[in-house]
């Protein structure tokens, strides 16, 4: 879907905030699948919890990814996604060794355009949910870069500017 676009990138470089920004500026967005699995895991007691299980947590992410593009199918003008289909893929690839990026990332395409956000040290943080350090945080940001570009997406990285700067940035692009 050409109006589906991805915020991906570094753990802790921004993307919810951004996500937050373009809500409040009246665009359909969608919640990062992996904050959502570990609140309903931790509630449950659950093990599909990255520290715990990580194949379980990207096949429960691939699930929720594929439910939200089905939801937001009939969605007209700019969808922004929170990580997506393609990052919860290229988790599972990770943890299992599975394919899984060949099988969901040619299926289900979103704009040819992924913004990425890069490695910020002044900004990321740890919290009882990011419990990986920033050095994991920038493989899992090369690996996403990898991923991006073998299934033919520009990726696009952000500039370390303000938030309202960044979605500014966002929106020129797209309207190329």
């Amino acid at each position: 879907m050409d109006n589906f676009v991805i915020l991906s990138g570094c753990s802790g470089g921004g993307k919810s905030t951004l996500r937050a920004e373009f809500a409040q500026r009246g665009y359909a967005t969608v919640e990062e699948p992996g904050r959502r699995i570990l609140a309903e895991e931790t509630a449950a007691g659950g093990d599909a919890l990255p520290w715990i299980d990580l194949s379980a947590f990207a096949r429960r992410a691939v699930d929720m990814a594929l439910a939200d593009r089905a939801a937001a199918a009939g969605l007209s003008g700019w969808t922004f996604f929170d990580r997506g289909l393609i990052d919860a893929a290229g988790a599972l690839q990770h943890a299992t060794g599975e394919p899984a990026l060949a099988e969901f990332g040619e299926l289900h395409r979103y704009h040819h355009r992924v913004f990425l956000t890069p490695p910020w040290p002044e900004i990321y943080r740890t919290d009882a949910d990011r419990r990986h350090g920033l050095t994991d945080a920038i493989a899992e940001y090369d690996r996403l870069l990898g991923a991006y570009a073998l299934l033919g997406y520009e990726a696009v990285i952000l500039p370390k500017v303000t938030v309202a700067e960044r979605a500014d940035f966002i929106l020129e692009r797209l309207r190329r």
